[in-house]
């Protein structure tokens, strides 16, 4: 496929701009560019093909199965962009006089009550833009909680080794150095290691409940009351809330502040589809430190963000939470379980589970005895699935699985696409042994078959060059 560059023609063009009607005005010559910009000059019919080829070649949940662990890359429903799209929420301004925008003062005080509700926090941000964006105000809250009280000696944040990548950065940005701790044999927090890492200089733990592996910590209760006598504070990932959201409460747990994912738990878009949105919530003791947002804060509160965060993004979750309602949004949570379950019970006798239990809403393969006796491995299947019309799961992930594929089918998949796919994965288990070779190869037939990641994450060509003329 030709880059845009390359279908560009001198003279082409789709401008349909009226004569302009007002007196033109030159900008000073220092303003102005040396050399025009060299854009790509096409029709209008040309551009339209340009891009549909585009979609073509890209794989979203509107195109088949999308098994991403970790990452709910769930459907999105209509009703959530055409409400987005009303005139009301689009074509307003956040420094617009306020009796102008009440409705969306309304959105968004309303969406922040039914996360508050649905998480069991006392109060909510929807400043944050993104999750990464939410792990580190979340931790910027604990961090302002304890020099409020003098404690300044609090500097350690405890982290799973199944953890987030994202969580140890996030809180090495807020200055806290990050404290690892193994996993037991069940997948879940050692309970020994996790008393043998609190002290006194312990802020807080990251935790996220269902955990990375796809299992629900049954000690959690515990956990949050050993990081509580230590003086710490515990802080929920929301990026698996899929599984429990309208079921169980982090705030129950006795987790202390949560961020969580709109862009994966509340059906809005995702990755390139985005922009996403990573609200804050936390109980009342936390409230003062909360950035600012159209929920009363302290005056005391971080500000994080511009303005209120991604707007639209919180009208499609609002939009997302009424249409489903309470029973509607529990429901969502207890398919996405069975799916996951169902589709693990469907694999029985080929591929094996990591942690032979009844998981949440998504479970991890290992396949290291697999790779060892077929010489295929987590790589080989994961790009053989695109042959078959199913996005690869998250590959290598967590750390502590060898030759994992964690996959999360979520609740908007049917039965039918779930036999489906189980019987995709039966046949490449099999296709290992006769034919490990053609799976060694695969994709088949995608445009690119095995690019190399290496070379392409540390020298990637970002820009088109031009010939020189």
């Amino acid at each position: 496929m030709k880059l845009i560059f390359e279908n560009s023609i001198e003279g082409r063009g789709c401008e349909l701009l009226p004569a302009c009607d007002v007196p033109a005005v030159e900008l000073p010559i220092e303003l102005r560019r040396a050399v025009k910009p060299k854009l790509p000059q096409l029709s209008e019919i040309d551009i339209t093909r340009h891009y549909t080829a585009l979609s073509k070649r890209a794989h979203g949940v509107n195109c088949g199965f999308y098994p991403l662990g970790s990452c709910t890359m769930k459907y999105n429903p209509r009703i959530d962009e055409e409400i987005a799209a009303l005139e009301g929420f689009t074509n307003i301004h956040p420094l617009a006089p306020a009796h102008t925008v009440a409705g969306c003062e309304e959105v968004l005080t309303r969406c922040g009550e039914a996360l508050a509700e649905i998480t069991g926090m006392d109060a909510m941000s929807l400043q944050p833009a993104a999750g990464a964006h939410g792990e580190f105000t979340g931790l910027l809250l604990i961090k302002s909680y304890h020099h409020s009280r003098g404690d300044k000696k609090r500097t350690k944040i405890i982290v799973p080794d199944s953890a987030h990548g994202t969580n140890p950065a996030s809180a090495a940005m807020c200055g806290f150095t990050t404290v690892s701790i193994p996993s037991a044999s069940d997948g879940c927090v050692d309970l020994n290691a996790l008393q043998a890492a609190l002290d006194d200089e312990v802020a807080g733990l990251m935790l996220t409940n269902p955990n990375t592996v796809g299992l629900f910590d049954k000690q959690i209760l515990k956990i949050t009351e050993l990081v509580h006598e230590a003086g710490g504070l515990v802080y929920y990932d929301g990026a698996n809330l899929n599984a429990i959201m309208g079921v169980v409460r982090p705030g129950d747990m006795g987790f202390d502040v949560v961020h969580l994912n709109l862009h994966k738990t509340f059906a809005t878009p995702h990755g390139g589809g985005g922009p996403g949105s990573g609200p804050v919530g936390c109980k009342s003791f936390l409230a003062p430190f909360l950035p600012a947002s159209s929920i009363k804060t302290g005056k005391d509160a971080l500000q994080v963000r511009s303005f209120y965060g991604n707007f639209l993004v919180i009208v499609k979750a609002l939009t997302y939470i009424m249409t489903l309602g309470a029973e509607g949004v529990r429901e969502a949570a207890q398919n996405a379980v069975l799916n996951a379950n169902y589709l693990m019970k469907q694999l029985e006798g080929s591929f094996e589970p990591a942690f032979d239990n009844i998981c949440m809403h998504e479970f991890v393969l290992c396949l290291e005895r697999f790779k060892h006796d077929t010489g295929v491995s987590a790589l080989d299947v994961a790009k053989a699935m695109i042959d078959e019309g199913i996005h690869p799961p998250t590959m290598y992930f967590p750390l502590i699985v060898h030759e994992a594929l964690m996959l999360e089918p979520t609740e908007t998949e049917s039965k039918s696409t779930l036999d489906d796919a189980a019987l995709v994965l039966k046949r490449l288990y099999q296709r290992a042994f006769d034919e490990p070779e053609s799976m060694h190869s695969a994709p088949h037939k995608a445009p690119i078959s095995r690019p190399d990641e290496v070379l392409a994450a540390r020298q990637p060509v970002l820009r088109y060059e031009f010939s020189h003329e």
